[in-house]
């Protein structure tokens, strides 16, 4: 291993599975504040381990991107649960020209390689999945991103609904920047602030979204909350899913730093899945709770402070 040059990680591998130097730096797009392997120099790394995507796409172009930016013959270690991806690594790295060894534990499959000095297919890997201009959503997009090819039905139904707003306002989670197109077509807007915990949709949301309106920032809305208060109106679609499990406390944790942000009388309009029991989590929060439609397996409610 080199020395002087710096080791990378990528995402939150099991650290009893794949043990990571305590300097190693971040390249997960889903980590605020990390680095971009889109950016990284070839050769820069000494090392990387990445906890690989389960999206093949995603996964792929996320393998020849950290081959690339390792020096000639440096350790590449890569580790999946073997349902989400891990038992398709192998076959893809060598694929890529890398001779590679395989462990299985825990239910994960982890592949160790060296950087080829050639990386086979490397081109086809990364168009396949950069960013691209979907002419279907009209929108550009990335695989990796929520709902990246398509208008997810839970967002689709909040279109159907929100009304026209007006003042200041905020897009928590806010993706591609679908909902924010929405509801900026109201001139009664004055301030939209889209927030999203994945880079790439925040790069993507700043091409969609070219309203001079409108502020787009890579934050994990959770931990830092939203950053203004006073605001007039919050839209959301939040998520509930954490790394493929369900995590109802996202959804939650979202809308606390809704009411924490929203003036008084300020509102809140979100989307939930109908098995998504979020009124207990509102009730103490907001002076009134209506719900305005409810179809196709979501709900839609609209909450005051």
């Amino acid at each position: 291993m080199d020395e002087t040059k710096p080791n990378g990680i990528y995402g939150a591998p099991p650290p009893e599975l794949a043990p990571v130097r305590e300097d190693a730096l971040q390249f997960s797009p889903l980590m605020p504040g990390a680095q971009s392997l889109e950016q990284c120099k070839e050769g820069e790394l000494a090392s990387l381990v990445i906890a690989a995507p389960p999206g093949t796409l995603e996964r792929r172009y996320t393998l020849a991107l950290g081959l690339k930016a390792l020096s000639p013959g440096a350790e590449l270690v890569a580790l999946a649960p073997k349902d989400k991806g891990g038992s398709r690594l192998r076959k893809e790295l060598e694929a890529f020209g890398c001779s590679v060894s395989e462990d299985a534990r825990r239910h994960y499959r982890i592949c160790t390689a060296k950087r080829p000095d050639t990386i086979i297919g490397f081109g086809d890997a990364v168009a396949a999945g950069d960013m691209r201009f979907m002419e279907t959503l009209d929108l550009w997009s990335q695989p990796g991103i929520f709902s990246w090819d398509r208008v997810d039905p839970g967002s689709e139904l909040l279109l159907e609904h929100l009304p026209a707003f007006s003042g200041r306002g905020a897009d928590l989670g806010c993706g591609l920047g679908t909902l924010a197109r929405a509801v900026l077509a109201s001139l009664k807007v004055q301030q939209l602030t889209l927030l999203d915990i994945d880079r790439r949709a925040v790069d993507a949301a700043r091409r969609n979204v070219s309203d001079a309106r409108a502020q787009v920032r890579w934050v994990d809305v959770r931990s830092t909350g939203v950053g203004e208060t006073g605001l007039d109106f919050v839209v959301m679609n939040p998520p509930f899913h954490d790394a493929g499990a369900e995590d109802r406390a996202l959804g939650q944790s979202f809308i606390r730093r809704a009411a924490e942000c929203l003036r008084p009388g300020g509102g809140c309009w979100l989307v939930a899945n109908r098995h998504l029991a979020y009124e207990a989590v509102m009730k103490p929060l907001f002076r009134n709770i209506a719900l305005k439609a409810e179809a196709r397996g979501y709900k839609i409610y609209e909450a005051l402070k």
